[in-house]
């Protein structure tokens, strides 16, 4: 876990995992196909149940382990298989739960610049909150942080090809959401 600016300083990936993130594996991920580059960062924003904070049930959802009985809403997405590479809470802990070579089930239908199936070519960053609550310091912080680490190690990747999910599934999603502060992310991001 990601919980203060020594493991920050530290921070780095090494074969497709972010050395200062807790590990949880998902079954929810395959391989990409074969040949195919890393080419998108796609940020997500995800609480369990919604407006929720804390609760744990985000790291049992990507885990197929959610109680369905504590929640009527967890009823509407029982049976899902979802994942992403990483969590970040609000706090700033990350967990990640698909090294970042494998594909993980974060995008859904989708497209960016004319190129279906985001899942194949992207990885997947989900932030513990939702369209209209202001995401925290230390989440914004860690973003930046743990995404110049991405950028470094995937190339391909570059700034404007850091979309919401909004970007790439327009009119079936809408996060991060108007509460995510692009440029404030932008700056961080330039920050050294």
């Amino acid at each position: 876990m990601i919980s203060n600016e020594t493991d920050l300083k530290y921070c780095g990936i090494k074969d497709g995992y972010l050395t200062a993130a807790v590990q949880c594996p998902s079954l929810n991920a395959n391989l990409r196909p074969q040949g195919q580059s890393v080419s998108l960062l796609v940020i997500h924003n995800i609480s369990l149940p919604p407006g929720q904070f804390g609760t744990g049930c985000v790291h049992a959802f990507f885990t197929n382990q959610l109680d369905a009985s504590l929640d009527p809403y967890f009823q509407t997405i029982a049976g899902l298989q979802v994942s992403a590479h990483l969590f970040i809470e609000r706090d700033g802990a990350v967990t990640q739960f698909v090294p970042f070579g494998a594909r993980a089930w974060h995008a859904g239908v989708s497209s960016f610049h004319g190129v279906a199936n985001c899942n194949d070519y992207s990885i997947g960053i989900e932030l513990e909150g939702c369209d209209d609550i202001a995401y925290t310091d230390a989440q914004y912080d860690v973003l930046a942080k743990v995404s110049r680490q991405i950028l470094a190690a995937y190339p391909q990747i570059t700034p404007d090809r850091i979309v919401g999910h909004s970007q790439i599934a327009p009119g079936r999603k809408t996060d991060p959401g108007d509460a995510f502060d692009w440029d404030r992310f932008g700056q961080l991001l330039s920050d050294n």
